[in-house]
């Protein structure tokens, strides 16, 4: 099964490889010093010292508004278009007289000192050399938060199948903005668990960043709590297709909210797809006295052997655990030990 899925995989980072050469052969990647470059922003989010804004500069963008009743074979050009991004390297972003150069990702963080009120900013970030300057919103939190929220993505609020590489890649590529489908009663619970606005709640996925905006997308559509997501890099390149391990990847976004709120504990929310209660088990160790309490949602094909192991080892460190295939019976347990 493992030589299977590594098989698989292989011949995805070709066809992803051969796709996005295709396309540049029908669209040439744009001159980066035409004044076409475009800031594609990300939810920033605040630290005791600074706001951090964040985002990435690409030469132009090649995505489309999806429009309802579209066929899967636009659905399919449209999310590969995702993916298939001309980044600019080396460029110089501000705000005020705050700057940052993007990485060789074209990706960038600019830190701007701490101090305004809690709640949602849209803050200008502008683009040397002629580029389009957008609006990067940050959210700050409450001082009065009690504890903070940290969700999984994939099959934990929004029906994704990650459990199965094939399933996963059709919902991804086959479907659109508009088609996709949040669990209601992941909705339920992060509304409760938010206190309306009081508790801020972070999503840390392994969804690559060039979802940020369609996931944007569908959350607001479905009236999902918003708040910053922490993401992956796609490395696309002639070696690699994915960079970061799952685990490594949620176990560093973890860490990094919680020294972002060193007064609060976490509340960390996932499912049995990409054995989440192994990684959060790793962060209750690395992090003695900080996370409240964890929350699996059991995915549709049940548990593995390192589910139970990992539930079972999550137990065995005293914090507060639910694992089920849904969410209802979570919110009447946080109902009776939470708040």
């Amino acid at each position: 099964m493992g030589a299977e899925k590594a098989m698989l995989k292989k011949v995805l980072h070709r066809t992803a490889l051969g796709a996005e050469r295709l396309l540049d052969r029908l669209q040439p990647r744009r001159n980066h010093g035409s004044g076409t470059l475009v800031i594609d922003p990300y939810i920033g989010y605040a630290t005791p010292e600074h706001l951090i804004l964040r985002g990435r500069v690409l030469a132009g963008a090649r995505s489309k508004a999806a429009v309802s009743g579209q066929s899967v074979l636009r659905n399919f050009m449209q999310m590969t278009s995702l993916f298939l991004t001309d980044e600019v390297a080396g460029v110089t972003v501000s705000h005020g007289g705050t700057t940052a150069i993007t990485d060789e990702e074209g990706y960038f963080q600019l830190p701007l000192p701490a101090g305004r009120a809690p709640g949602w900013h849209e803050i200008e970030v502008s683009v040397a050399d002629g580029g389009t300057p957008a609006a990067c919103p940050v959210f700050v939190p409450r001082p009065d938060a009690r504890f903070m929220v940290i969700s999984d993505i994939d099959d934990t609020v929004l029906h994704t199948s990650a459990y199965s590489l094939l399933r996963n890649l059709w919902t991804t590529f086959s479907g659109n903005a508009l088609t996709r489908r949040i669990y209601p009663d992941s909705a339920a619970l992060l509304q409760r668990l938010s206190e309306q606005g009081r508790n801020p709640v972070y999503y840390v996925s392994s969804s690559p960043w060039n979802m940020h905006a369609f996931l944007a997308q569908v959350f607001n559509q479905a009236e999902l709590l918003r708040g910053p997501m922490f993401l992956r890099d796609l490395g696309l390149s002639e070696t690699q297709f994915i960079s970061a391990g799952h685990g490594s990847h949620k176990g560093q976004s973890i860490g990094i909210l919680l020294k972002a709120h060193p007064e609060l504990t976490a509340i960390l929310i996932g499912d049995t797809g990409q054995e989440d209660a192994s990684v959060y088990c790793a962060a209750v160790r690395r992090h003695p006295g900080r996370i409240a309490a964890v929350l699996i949602r059991i995915s549709e094909d049940g548990l593995s052997t390192n589910d139970e192991r990992g539930l079972a080892e999550l137990k065995d460190t005293g914090v507060m655990v639910f694992a089920g295939s849904s969410f209802q019976s979570a919110i009447l347990k946080m109902e009776r030990e939470v708040f």
